[in-house]
This record gives C-alpha cells, structure tokens and sequence, in this order.
C-alpha cells in the first residue's frame, strides 16, 4: 500500500477496512473432489490444501456445469449454464459474449484482475487463443506447458529466456500434430515446472499491485493427463500401497450399454491400463500443486494480505481414473468426473474449518465475487451466492435442493482418432438420487447416491424406483426450460 497516496497512517487503515477483499482464484484443470488429505483421502499428502481447508469452508458437494474445460470454465466465469450463453462446445473459435466475465465486472468496479496459465473459453489450437472483454490487463498465458510459442505460450518463452531446450524437459510428438512436445521427462525440476511458473507469476503480480484491490486466476495445467509430475514427486506414491479405483465387473456391461453415447475410450478392466500407477501420478500432481498452495499462503502472510485476501480453491472438472473401468472425460458423469473441491477461505470475514455439505454449483462462485465486493449482479445471473454459508448466517448444509450438469455435444475429438457422435446429456442430482438423461437413446441411469455413492447398481430400469426417476426428469426438464436465455431486454408490450 503507498501510504502517500491516501495521506495518513490512519487514514490508509481506514481505506484498507473498506475496500473490498483481494481476490485469489487457483483453478487446477481436471482434479477430482476426493484429493485432498483433510476432506478424507488417507492416502494423499496435501498438508497446504489441509491448511487452506482449517481457515476457511469447504464446500465437499461442489459439481461442475459441464466435464470439459471450456463450457465449464466460461460457465463459472459468468454464473451461467453453457447452454445459455452458447458455449457448449470445446475448440470454438472465441467466447460468445452472451454474458460478462465475473473478472470484466470486476475489473469494471476497480479491481485490477490477472491471469497465469490457462483460459481456454476459447480455443488455441490454430494459435493463441482469441481473448474478448475479459477484465484481464496482466496476461501470462500459457495454456498447457508444451503448447507452441506460436500459440502464445508465455512458459515456454520464458524457458527459451532462461536457456532452458524444451527438448531436455518434454517428449516430442511426431511432426503435424497441435504441439512439438510431449508430456513432461521424469527429470523436470519442480522449480521450472508450469505449475511452480504460474505461482512464480502470481507472486509477482501480487507484489506489484497491493495498492488496490486485486483478483488474480492461477490456472495450472496440473492434473490434466498426461501424468507426467517430476519424479521426486512421483515417487512419493507407491502404486500397490493405493486403493485403485472405484470399479465393479458389472460396471463394464453398463458401460457396453452406453457405448453410443461420447466418451473417447472404451471401458475396460482398470488393470488392462494400469490405473493404479497412472492414480499414483495423479497424486504426485496434486502434491505439486499443494506445495505452490503453501508458497502463495506464506506469501499473503509475510506481506500482511492473508487476512483481507479471499483464497479460492477448486478445478474446472474430474477425472474418471479408472472409475468404471474409463480414463480420462467424456460424456459421463460419474462423481469422479463432475464434483471438484471447492474451499473459499478469507479469514477476516468468513467461518473457519467448516464443512459444508450443501449442493452448491461452480456457477456460484461469479455471484459470490460480485457479493463479497457489493457488486449487483447481471439480472440474468443463474448462479446463487454462498457468502451467507461463508459468513455463517445461515446453516451450512443447504443451498440448492438439486445441481445440474450438462454436455451438448461439447467435444468434436478434432485431429485425434476418436470422433464424437454428438452426444447430449443432461444429470440431475438431489440429496440422495443422480439421474442422467442421454437424450436420443433408450438407456439411462438412476443411482441411489446414499446406498451406492460410487454408482455401480444402476437402477434405470428398476421397476420399484421409477416414481424416483420420473420425478427427477421433471426437475431436469423444469431447470433446463427455466434457464433458456430469453434474448434482448424487453422494451415494449409487443
């Protein structure tokens, strides 16, 4: 904070009290709900994610409006289902515009908002990716560590700036494909990593704009596939000492059942594609990841922002990780694939080590923004604030009676062997029962999340819960008319 800038010291603790919080927003790419070591993985080290879970709410039911990144992200970005703001699809060529970016609004109030890492509402595989009005004015971009430069990848310049060869630090992929590189070499230094590159990056943001409120999106590329952490991470996890996936041999029949709808490989035994040693990578990801969470944490405290500084955790979607005897993302939507971790902490204003069991939806996080700042939210917003659960004024458990998820026809499979058939979906899920609707096939799926919360007994076709089925398709059909995008603003009776 320049002191001259508002005169006194006492003058500058006051300007400090009343402007509004600091914004930190860590979005992993692709990190299941159940990796962190406090919200009950035994097996996971995360002492940093534990830390961030004791000074703040962790919200344990958080789902995802879409299981692939850029309907997801423009989503939680603006508060609003895909399907209204036309951003259904994956490799478009830029964001509709249909609503703002929570960041847009932000910065429009006074923020002064960046961004390490990915974005992707828009897509970079012909270069880098078309940027509208995101808010954004400090922009280091990278969106995944081995994307071209002609792509706009800002990690991989500064590798070239530190006379770092990428050819020493990724795989090379055969000529003609979207990069030259490949997945990261057991060899790479976590401290030239991209994930150690985003938070180098936020830390320097930080540093030079503590004189105004600021909100700054950390999106690593980390744990998306391939698994490839350094080896002093991933050798932490011993794959025959971890549980495996969640897998039962009749998963595999439902899943020949629905071979017709989207998902880019096929079910099989998880021993077939090693998932336990892919689940340990996974794991030495996610250690990553805690330890650059611990690094910002530190930050904030040595520079005396982590009280008035809001730290938000979460992902954008799951993995399957051998789930069902599927890898990977696609038109499913298993818990593995679209509940994510979600902890909000800002230790001046909000409860303290508290779970939250409530269904809450990404879409909530925009508003919650625009709250916490007294912002007034766009009139067509469809997400709903959670600072009354954050600020203990109403009890914890309870948000929303129901969470949607949605996929409509969101993955082209461009340039790879696997080519979508153009699915479309639609879950719905309560406190006790998911219902996934794949709109144009006979087969669905109903699950009694309560007596069987890893969905392996499928109750589609179960003659004593089709009133359960039946009333669940209503509250889908009901929230998918209700959040139809009406058009422009209304200015006359006819």
């Amino acid at each position: 904070m320049n002191v001259s800038a508002f005169g006194s010291i006492d003058e500058c603790a006051i300007a400090l009290m009343s402007r509004p919080p600091n914004i930190l927003w860590f979005c992993t790419d692709q990190q299941r709900f159940d990796t962190i070591g406090a919200l009950n993985n035994a097996y996971i080290s995360t002492p940093n994610l534990d830390r961030l879970v004791g000074e703040g709410v962790a919200f344990t039911h958080a789902h995802c409006q879409n299981q692939i990144c850029t309907p997801s992200r423009t989503s939680f970005l603006t508060g609003m289902y895909p399907s209204s703001i036309r951003a259904c699809i994956c490799g478009n060529e830029e964001y509709s515009g249909a609503a703002p970016l929570v960041t847009r609004l932000l910065a429009n109030a006074g923020y002064v908002c960046g961004l390490a890492g990915k974005l992707h509402i828009a897509s970079p595989w012909l270069g880098p990716e078309k940027r509208g009005e995101d808010g954004y004015s400090f922009f280091r971009y990278s969106h995944s560590p081995f994307s071209r430069l002609d792509q706009g990848n800002d990690y991989m310049q500064w590798l070239l700036d530190q006379e770092i060869d990428p050819a020493s630090i990724f795989t090379r992929k055969p000529p003609g494909l979207d990069t030259e590189f490949g997945s990261y070499l057991p060899s790479v230094k976590p401290e030239i990593h991209q994930t150690t590159w985003c938070t180098d990056e936020t830390i320097r943001f930080i540093g030079d704009n503590r004189d105004r409120p600021w909100l700054m999106s950390v999106n690593v590329f980390d744990p998306h596939s391939p698994f490839d952490p350094p080896e002093e991470y991933r050798r932490r996890y011993d794959a025959d000492d971890l549980p495996g996936p969640h897998f039962e041999v009749n998963d595999l029949e439902i899943q020949t059942r629905l071979e017709g709808v989207d998902f880019p490989n096929k079910a099989m035994h998880p021993d077939a594609f090693e998932a336990k040693d892919k689940m340990a990578a996974y794991y030495g990801m996610v250690e990553l990841i805690d330890h650059n969470v611990g690094r910002l944490l530190d930050y904030l405290d040595e520079t005396g922002q982590r009280e008035d500084t809001l730290f938000i955790f979460t992902s954008d979607h799951g993995e399957m990780l051998g789930d069902h005897g599927l890898i990977s993302k696609g038109c499913r939507f298993y818990e593995g694939l679209v509940r994510v971790p979600l902890i909000m902490a800002l230790p001046s204003r909000f409860r303290a080590d508290m779970r939250s069991d409530a269904l809450v939806g990404l879409i909530d996080i925009a508003p919650t923004l625009l709250d916490l700042a007294s912002i007034a939210p766009p009139p067509l917003m469809q997400g709903r604030s959670l600072l009354p659960i954050l600020e203990g004024k109403v009890e914890p458990d309870s948000h929303r009676d129901f969470v949607r998820c949605e996929f409509y026809h969101t993955d082209e499979g461009i340039g790879t062997e696997w080519k979508s058939v153009g699915s479309r979906a639609n879950m719905v899920r309560d406190r006790r029962f998911k219902l996934v609707v794949y709109h144009g096939q006979e087969y669905g799926e109903l699950y009694d999340l309560k007596e069987d919360p890893w969905e392996h007994v499928n109750l589609w076709e179960s003659g004593a819960h089709q009133s359960v089925k039946s009333r669940l398709m209503r509250t889908a059909f009901d929230s998918v008319a209700l959040s139809v995008e009406l058009g422009p603003r209304r200015i006359g009776r006819y």
